[in-house]
Order: structure tokens, then sequence, then C-alpha cells
């Protein structure tokens, strides 16, 4: 009996098919396939498991650029539905995905939003499955996106920024300080850069963004003279732009600027402090003085304006007084 042909013609039944008659008919189809042979075209891909097909995907997403920290992400998103689930991924239905968001989402106390984002890597994951021709129909196609309500998110004021700066304790997370609020970058792109990346005279440098596309960004004359003190003290081989305090000086990871911030924030008495953050103030400031919504989409390197427009917000300060001037 032939496996995958049992399995390709059950999912060619709805899910809304009572499970009762559902296994009524396999089983008279695998009595009736019994010691037959069915013969499939010579192209035909071989089945891969589980632990198979997610390797497999994953490799497709790092072909298209994405990082290891986006695959790792990715990885136990998929490992934890389906072990879950418990079934093989050609046996998955919608409502054995639906039962997962559920169960998951009470487990883990999850938000809207984070539930929205495995539903939207499951869906990538059953949709690339479904273009390789390893299953007939995304089982994720009926499952919609969470309605995610807009909430207003906060930025660093000029006073919190000073705050951090006073009680940054050495150069270097001074510099990281003013490098992320002058350029706005991602805190991936920030520990990527390089000494040699840095073009002083023109205060600007290259990044690698997401999908390893480049961008120029700049920073002000402020972080200019703060990283050129920086880079004079350092003794180093290292050729990261920011490096770890402590000998063997290794570049320091996304999660030493984390670290980092997040002490900073405490001693500052502010709370938690994001390198996120830095990059959503950016965008705000940047709106509120006027800069062209296209001209802050290339600074940040956002590919689709929504997403420019969902980072920047409004100052509130600034639509009262709009609407002094155009509705009193």
């Amino acid at each position: 009996m032939n496996e995958s042909f049992v399995r390709e013609v059950l999912s060619y039944l709805s899910v809304s098919v009572d499970p009762k008659e559902k296994a009524i008919f396999e089983s008279a189809l695998r009595k009736a396939l019994e010691d037959k042979k069915v013969l499939f075209d010579p192209e035909t891909k071989k089945e891969l498991d589980n632990g198979s097909a997610v390797d497999a995907f994953l490799s497709a997403k790092r072909i298209e650029g994405c990082s290891e920290r986006t695959i790792r992400y990715y990885r136990i998103t998929l490992d934890t539905m389906l072990q879950s689930i418990g079934k093989e991924y050609q046996r998955i239905c919608t409502n054995d995905l639906r039962s997962f968001l559920d169960r998951y989402q009470e487990k883990h106390g999850a938000g809207k939003t984070t539930i929205d984002n495995v539903r939207r890597i499951t869906s990538s994951f059953f949709s690339w499955l479904e273009n390789e021709d390893y299953i007939v129909k995304s089982p994720v196609r009926r499952i919609k996106k969470v309605k995610i309500g807009k909430r207003v998110k906060e930025t660093y004021s000029d006073e919190t920024i000073e705050l951090l700066r006073e009680n940054a304790g050495n150069l270097r997370d001074l510099c990281i300080i003013d490098f992320l609020y002058s350029t706005g970058v991602r805190v991936g792109e920030l520990v990527q850069l390089n000494r040699s990346d840095i073009d002083f005279e023109r205060r600007e440098c290259i990044v690698n963004g997401k999908g390893n596309k480049q961008r120029k960004v700049y920073f002000d004359a402020k972080t200019k003279v703060h990283i050129e003190k920086y880079l004079e003290k350092r003794n180093d081989d290292c050729p990261a732009l920011f490096c770890s305090l402590l000998a063997p000086h290794k570049r320091l990871e996304i999660s030493g600027v984390e670290i980092a911030l997040r002490n900073i924030g405490k001693k500052a008495g502010i709370g938690k402090v994001h390198p996120h953050k830095f990059r959503r103030t950016v965008a705000t400031k940047a709106i509120d003085k006027g800069m062209p919504i296209e001209q802050v989409q290339r600074m940040l390197g956002h590919s689709q304006i929504d997403t420019t427009l969902e980072y920047a917000m409004v100052d509130d300060t600034n639509v009262k007084i709009s609407h002094r001037k155009y509705l009193e």
C-alpha cells in the first residue's frame, strides 16, 4: 500500500466532513489498496518527515536572506507547533492548528501580536510545503489574521535621552545610545558594523539590513566626537565597531546591547530600555520635524511604507495645535 497516496486522497476531503465518515472512507481506501501498488510520476518528490521538512523550509528562508536570529525563532515556533499537535505535517488540518493556537495562547498567556506571529510563521511553512508540492493545500488558508488593535507606542523624550547619556557607565555605552538615537538603525545592524565602515568625514556608514539590503545611514556631530574618542581609547584588535569591555575583546552581540541598555535604564530609574524604542523615536521625531514619509522609509530601510507609518507616532501636541489652526 502506498501511504503517501492515501494521505493525498484524504487531504482532498474537506475538514467539514464528519470524522466518523472520514475514518470509514480511510478504512475502505486502505483495504482496497491492500497488496496493490500505486504508481506515481517519477518526478514525485520523496516524502519528508517533520524534522526534515522544517530543515528544508529553514534552508529556503536562509537562502532568501533571513537572519540566523529569525531562523532560530522560526525553528522554535515550528517545532513547538508540530510537537503540540503530534501529527505528521501531511495529516495536519485547519482544526488542529486552531486548537494549537488556542492552547498556546492559554498556556503562555500570549497576546494577540504573539499569536499572529505564530500564525504567520505557520502559514509561511505550510505555504512553502504547498508550493513545493509536499502537500496539496495549506491548512492555514482558512485561519484569518488576528485583529490587533492599534495602540500608541511610547517614544523617548529628549529628557529621557539625556538621562540615559548621563547614566552610561562607559564611553562605549554612550556611543551606542548616541548612534541608535542618531541613526535609527536596527540593533542587528548596529552589531554588524566594523570600525572600517564608518566614514567620519561624511558622518555616514553603510549597514546591512533585512534581506541583506544595504543602505546608508547618517549620524550627528555629537555621535562622531564620542565614537572617535571611544576608538582612540581602545587597544584591542577586534574589527567590530562595538566590542566587549573585557578581554578577550569580541564583537558585541544583540543580547550584549540589550543587557547594557537595560542596566542603564535601571540606573537612571527609567525602567526597561530597549534598543528598538530608539528606532521608533527617530521615526517619530523625523516626521514631527517635517521629513517626508518616503525619506523616513528610506532611512529606516523599510520595503513597505505601511511599516514606516506603524513605527511613526504623530505627536499629540502637534495634533492639538493643528486642530486649533484648521478647525477652530
